[in-house]
Formats: structure tokens, sequence, C-alpha cells
């Protein structure tokens, strides 16, 4: 199979499809790799690594979607991109389709297939190829919000882990899964005093027996939620329904009850926001501020640690990215149960409940 391996041309996007280790699995089963020349540039990996691996480089994006029967991406395609898409191509990348009408309409016109990494789901309903860079994005999120808690930024001027004599931050994580886990684990590790929320009591039960004496769990619902905002220095929000929306757990009114300078940072940007005022952002201009409550929603977050994430990314992915070239997408899906959940649209048709539920269309069966 001919794979092609883009420059990601999202707004500071700084990861790559696939690293020089994942095109030389691929060169050695006699698939061929197509890389536009500088796409791993700015992930750490160079032409001269990608042309050792087997790869050809091609000088532009046009020429690596017109050769490709298969690309292998990161993020999903913005508008450029759109018309590059062919029929019957297979796109294997994040789509995050319930976040956006625009984009799904536009693969549907494609008609090509479409397989996004965030909905392939393991038998015990894991998401193995979502699991890395929601790791990667916990971490960042206890990074970032702590970064922008400094008064110069706006933020209330708290040291997250505090120092003797003066007490830590308080940050509270809505959802307990990957991100919101990570994010605990590294609040923790500053020194802050965490709270965790979720509905979900086996995974709170594994927080709980987890995590050090400064994390809490506790049930999540309006009433706690409210009551946590009151005095919480930075908001986590790490809550994800696969493949679906996420749920708006924070309204627009409850910002009156925070502080000045709270920090609120919102890792499921990418469904859409739990957050009521979420709205998407860029490493170039991460922040806004409504109601004197800083905002950071920078929907492609592990794209500012491109090294790791590229690695990590193309660790889980390889082993689909190979059986799809091996076997072709029809049978590879046929025979692999949690990669046939990857498919979302295929040649016009919406394939995934939720995504046909998100913007009421029809689904095919």
């Amino acid at each position: 199979m001919k794979i092609g391996v883009p420059i990601e041309i999202k707004n500071n996007e700084n990861r790559v499809g696939m690293t020089p280790s994942g095109v030389f699995e691929l060169t050695k089963r006699n698939h061929e790799v197509f890389v536009q020349k500088n796409a791993g540039f700015n992930s750490g990996f160079f032409d001269e690594d990608y042309v050792s691996a087997g790869a050809t480089m091609l000088n532009t994006i046009e020429e690596v979607y017109a050769i490709a029967e298969m690309i292998v991406k990161v993020k999903e395609p913005i508008e450029p991109e759109y018309k590059l898409i062919r029929e019957d191509q297979v796109v294997f990348t994040y789509f995050h389709f319930a976040s956006s009408e625009v984009l799904t309409k536009a693969m549907i016109d494609s008609k090509a297939v479409c397989i996004a990494y965030e909905t392939v789901e393991d038998a015990d309903g894991t998401l193995p190829l979502l699991i890395p860079m929601s790791e990667v994005a916990g971490r960042m999120s206890i990074q970032q919000g702590a970064k922008y808690l400094e008064k110069p930024i706006k933020g209330r001027g708290i040291l997250l882990g505090g120092v003797p004599g003066v007490p830590p931050a308080k940050v509270l994580i809505l959802g307990a899964g990957i991100v919101g886990y990570q994010a605990a684990k590294m609040a923790a590790g500053l020194g802050a005093h965490v709270v965790i929320m979720d509905i979900n009591m086996k995974a709170l039960r594994y927080v709980s027996d987890s995590m050090p004496n400064n994390v809490i769990s506790e049930f999540s619902s309006e009433y706690n939620i409210r009551k946590h905002i009151k005095d919480a220095d930075l908001i986590i929000g790490g809550v994800l329904i696969k493949g679906a929306k996420a749920p708006k757990l924070i309204t627009r009114d409850m910002l009156k009850d925070m502080r000045h300078g709270t920090v609120l940072v919102d890792v499921a940007v990418d469904q859409g926001g739990c957050f009521e005022t979420t709205k998407p952002t860029t490493h170039e201009n991460p922040t806004y501020i409504i109601d004197e409550v800083v905002h950071y929603s920078v929907a492609n977050m592990p794209g500012a640690v491109p090294y790791t994430s590229t690695m990590a990314l193309t660790n889980v992915t390889l082993p689909y990215v190979i059986k799809l070239a091996n076997e072709g997408w029809e049978k590879a899906c046929k025979e692999n149960v949690p990669l046939s959940k990857g498919l979302n649209i295929v040649k016009g048709d919406i394939v995934y409940k939720e995504i046909a539920e998100a913007f009421d269309m029809e689904m095919s069966v």
C-alpha cells in the first residue's frame, strides 16, 4: 500500500503522524511510505531519518495526498486539506467529528474512508489510541494551569504547591478518566490540594486507593460542582463521552461564583468542551478572559510537546496502520473489532451513531 504522511498544518501543530521507526516497520513489509519534506522537523525527526528508514520524500502536501492510498496524520483535516482528500482514500487520524459539522459534511462530500483514532475501542471499553494523548494532555493541563495562575497572565497569583507557612492552591478536576487521573497525579506531586470528581464509582475508588492524601475523590453532581468552584484556583475539564459532544458541567452563570483569576483548562475542547464558555484556542493565543476568569482551551495541547507526543502516538497507532496496510481497510476492520469501531464516515455515509445524533443526520446501517 502507498501511505502518505503530510505536514500538519493546524496552528502550531508540531506533531507528525509517524516516526522514522514506524516508517521502517512499513517499508520492511514492502509498503511505500511518502513523507512530506520537513514533516517531522518540529518533532525532532529529520528528513534523512525518514530516508534511511525507506521513505520517499515529497515536496508538497498536494503530492502526498495525490499519491497515497492511506493518509496517516495526527489532527483532523482543516479547510485547505478538504479538496485534497480523494474518494476511497483512507484517512486515519483524530477526527472528533461531533465537535464540527463543517468537517463532518466535508468528509461526507469527499467520499473517503474516515477512521478516527479516538473511537477505536477495545473489548473492555478503553480507547487505546486516545490514551497516550490523554495522558500527555492531562499532565500538561496542570503545567499550563500553574503557569496561567501567575499574576502577569491575569491569574490569581498563587503558587500551585504553596510554600511552608502558606497553603497550596486548590485544584478541582472534573472527570476521573485518563486525563483526570494524570492531572491529579501531577497536581498532587506539586503539593496542591486536589478534588477529583466523577459519576463512575469504580474510577473514584481507584483514585482513592492509589492517590496520596492530598487528593480527595467526590461524586460529581451540579450541587457538588457549584460548592467547589467557589474556592477552586484551578479547574480542569477532563470529561469524555466516546465519539459525542462533552457535557457542559460548568455553565456561564457559574463564573460569577468563582474568584477573579481562577483558571479553567478545558481538555475536552476537541469534543466541544465541558465548560459552556469554552471556545477553541491555539498555542499562539491560548487564553481569553470572561468575567475575570481565565480560560485555556487549546485544541491540540500535546502539540506543544511534539517529540514525546509523536513517539507515544506512533507506539499505539502503528499496529493498526500495519494491519490496514497489509489487509486493506475492509478486511482489517472486518477481522479486528476494535479497529472497526474507528470507522466514522465511509464513502459518504455516517456509520457512527454519536456523529449522526450530534447533527441530526442519517446514519448508514
